[in-house]
């Protein structure tokens, strides 16, 4: 492996043993707990699309006159990709985004997701990130979380979007997504069926496909710039803190509202 992916993930290591093993998985007890999670986790679901969409803007060419790309190894990795988190096939044959698919298993649930979808519109109406999250009523970690994404993204530099992608998203998913299946007690709930089925998606895609291409996509984008892997580590840092900033915000919303029905 590149000595450079070796030395990242050994900084990394700790910052990733926090959210392997977060307090989070040992709260998703009942069904409200499992809403609660859904509410506020689906702002991530929903924001991966844009980093990726980012970098496949990047990478390829998605503007008329076509032109080809420097690198069509890393153009087809993205857009397999894209295919199939914006049109994978959900448990029941059908084609959705994985976006979609975790709409379907809030309604299973009966989680809300108003917050989600009045924030869409609001962004639909021209406004921008910025300017929804402001007057957005969740915890400010989950704040914090997007506008990290996003300021990411506006700095324009792949490496830097793909560092969040990669060490916040892809390598870490499998982890986290094993935890919510076996520690909160999802497995064989026909209640949390499609929610199931969402996250043993993300383990077998993530694990098995996603997860060692976009490690090769670090090495390409680096390559031997000293300054580019040092920024990587950074963005890669900050991601994981933020990550781990949101499951315990979502973990407090889980205690307060059980401290509500005492």
């Amino acid at each position: 492996m590149n000595s450079n992916i070796v030395h990242i993930e050994k900084e990394l290591t700790d910052l990733r043993n926090q959210l392997k093993n977060h307090s989070l998985y040992q709260r998703l007890n009942t069904l409200k707990d499992v809403q609660i999670f859904m509410s506020l986790h689906v702002f991530a679901v929903w924001d991966f699309m844009s980093l990726l969409k980012a970098i496949q803007i990047n990478l390829t060419c998605v503007s008329i006159p076509w032109m080809p790309v420097k690198n069509a190894e890393l153009a087809r990795f993205i857009n397999e990709i894209v295919i199939a988190e914006e049109s994978d096939h959900d448990a029941y044959g059908v084609i959705k985004s994985h976006y979609e698919m975790y709409l379907d298993a809030m309604a299973e649930v009966q989680a809300d997701s108003s917050k989600m979808n009045n924030f869409l519109e609001t962004l639909q109406s021209n406004v921008t990130i910025g300017k929804a999250l402001e007057s957005l009523e969740v915890p400010n970690a989950v704040k914090e979380f997007l506008n990290f994404t996003f300021d990411t993204i506006k700095t324009n530099k792949t490496h830097l979007i793909a560092a969040s992608f990669t060490f916040g998203r892809e390598d870490v998913i499998p982890d986290m997504f094993i935890n919510i299946i076996d520690k909160a007690a999802l497995e064989n709930n026909k209640s949390y069926d499609s929610f199931n089925y969402y996250l043993r998606r993300h383990i077998e895609l993530d694990g098995d496909e996603h997860g060692p291409l976009s490690i090769r996509m670090i090495e390409e984008l680096c390559g031997n710039d000293a300054l580019k892997w040092e920024e990587v580590l950074e963005t890669g840092k900050r991601a994981l803190q933020l990550r781990i900033n949101l499951w315990s915000a979502i973990e407090q919303e889980i205690t307060a509202q059980l401290k509500v029905v005492i």
